[in-house]
């Protein structure tokens, strides 16, 4: 079965101050996501699903996703704030969506094939397409419940404006021991990266450590997974009006209990970021200097 690529598109951007997502960054005036949708398509995916909001439904499908209708399918799905598992209620409080976790459990009625999961604002290289739909095509005899990331140096990750939020990876002979969600990471005074964990401790961090940049493979599998978790978290986070429920977090679970091997995949491709205005001159060098190179036609 050919794999599903799920674009998580619902953000609006609030450090940017935009829909970055539908920023022209390219030299043709493409999108970021442009680029993720056609390396998904040269590395054989089959359908598109873009998670999204109600409240900008027709820009984005003018603008993105009606480019694809006529080489991949296209599909929607949305991110709601009170869409929750049975029996539980919308706190009063509660104004934002839940995170990623419920990001890719939005969903969860349109893929039932192998899939991957990225951020539209980030531009992974086609090599980390490639990378992950030649393993789906090597699942054989695995278990159902099988789970993959790409994987980049935390030092090609960072903005030179402000701080970001990474997946800090341990990983030992390709294989995911542990990730954890950091905050606020940045540049010390000392030039050296430092972040805060989920205890909102100031940590000091590797610029070689592994981190997870949102480019996740998974089953179909995965869902069951993600409803037991999500149910836990708004059990004990649920009243916290900021709180969010991330995909690194899952994932570590699920390995700390013996529940998924989850494979790092190596990749010798590109990443570009827009996490502030200031990053776009960046990203935008770095495209002109891809479509120079040919590794990108004048129309994608």
């Amino acid at each position: 079965m050919k794999p599903t690529l799920l674009v998580l598109a619902a953000g609006m951007g609030s450090r940017y101050g935009g829909l970055k997502q539908l920023d022209p960054m390219g030299p043709h005036g493409e999108t970021v996501l442009d680029y993720s949708v056609y390396d998904a398509i040269r590395a054989g995916f089959e359908k598109v699903v873009f998670v999204i909001r109600r409240d900008f439904e027709a820009q984005f499908k003018s603008v993105v996703g009606h480019r694809f209708e006529d080489r991949i399918v296209v599909e929607y799905a949305y991110q709601a704030v009170d869409d929750l598992p049975a029996g539980y209620a919308l706190p009063a409080e509660r104004t934002k969506p839940w995170g990623t976790a419920h990001a890719v459990r939005a969903a969860r009625a349109q893929i039932d094939t192998p899939f991957a999961v990225i951020n539209a604002d980030d531009f992974y290289g086609r090599d980390a397409f490639a990378q992950l739909a030649h393993y789906f095509e090597n699942f054989g005899d695995k278990p159902e419940l099988q789970t993959c990331m790409v994987g980049y140096p935390l030092c090609n990750t960072l903005s030179a404006h402000g701080t970001v939020n990474r997946g800090i990876c341990r990983v030992a002979k390709g294989i995911l021991k542990g990730v954890e969600e950091h905050t606020e990471i940045g540049l010390a005074e000392d030039g050296c990266p430092s972040g805060k964990n989920l205890e909102g401790e100031v940590v000091a961090l590797s610029d070689q450590a592994i981190v997870s940049m949102n480019f996740w493979g998974f089953t179909p599998a995965i869902f069951a997974s993600i409803e037991a978790y999500f149910k836990e978290f708004l059990e004990t986070h649920g009243k916290t009006p900021k709180s969010e429920c991330y995909i690194p977090s899952l994932v570590d679970e699920l390995i700390q209990t013996d529940q998924t091997e989850c494979a790092v995949l190596e990749t010798n491709g590109n990443w570009f970021g827009v996490t502030y205005p200031e990053d776009k001159p960046q990203v935008q060098d770095g495209l002109r200097k891809l479509f120079e190179s040919g590794a990108y036609p004048a129309s994608i």
